[in-house]
């Protein structure tokens, strides 16, 4: 007889349960170098990915899709994707968690809070100065160094085949999927 009567309980119902929300992606905070390298070491011998970001770089935030879309192609081939942000720890509440809960990033997420950079910058990479985005790849004894934004998947995808096992298979894969506009 009175069909809004409905709508009244149940919408309140769900946003008291968060249904109605999207859930916050998860992440872990690493304070110290020794973590992080722990992170990277525990990679084994897959291809590791470690993409170094924050929310407030534009650069960094614009390549992010090309990021999600690697973890998206690889997935089961040994390939993991770790995005590290050098967000500050005092904005997690304000910033960082609600920037995450937009994006809804599917790949692995950590904050380095780890204010030491002198320490730890050149101990990622020696020339590096500090600038981001900058992408890492770790495959063994192996590793690789990109400073600066990838304009594309392409460009991306090119930088981490060669840690990639059956490199053939996926490059003619990787360009069946570029001329198709995936």
């Amino acid at each position: 007889m009175y069909p809004y009567r409905f709508s009244l309980l149940v919408i309140p119902l769900l946003c008291l349960f968060g249904l109605s929300q999207a859930k916050a992606q998860e992440f872990s905070v690493y304070d110290s170098l020794p973590q992080l390298t722990t992170r990277i070491a525990q990679a084994g011998e897959a291809t590791l990915v470690v993409n170094f970001w924050a929310t407030w770089c534009k650069p960094c935030v614009e390549e992010l899709p090309c990021f999600e879309q690697l973890r998206e192609q690889y997935t089961g081939k040994n390939v993991q994707v770790l995005l590290v942000s050098l967000d500050f720890k005092s904005q997690l509440e304000k910033k960082f968690i609600p920037f995450l809960k937009a994006q809804q990033l599917k790949s692995e997420v950590v904050l380095f809070a780890d204010t030491d950079a002198n320490t730890w910058i050149p101990y990622i990479y020696e020339e590096w100065d500090g600038a981001i985005p900058v992408t890492l790849v770790v495959k063994g004894h192996q590793k690789a160094f990109n400073l600066g934004k990838f304009d594309n998947y392409s460009d991306l995808e090119a930088f981490v085949l060669p840690f990639v096992g059956d490199t053939k298979a996926v490059s003619l894969k990787s360009l069946i999927n570029c001329s198709s506009g995936k």
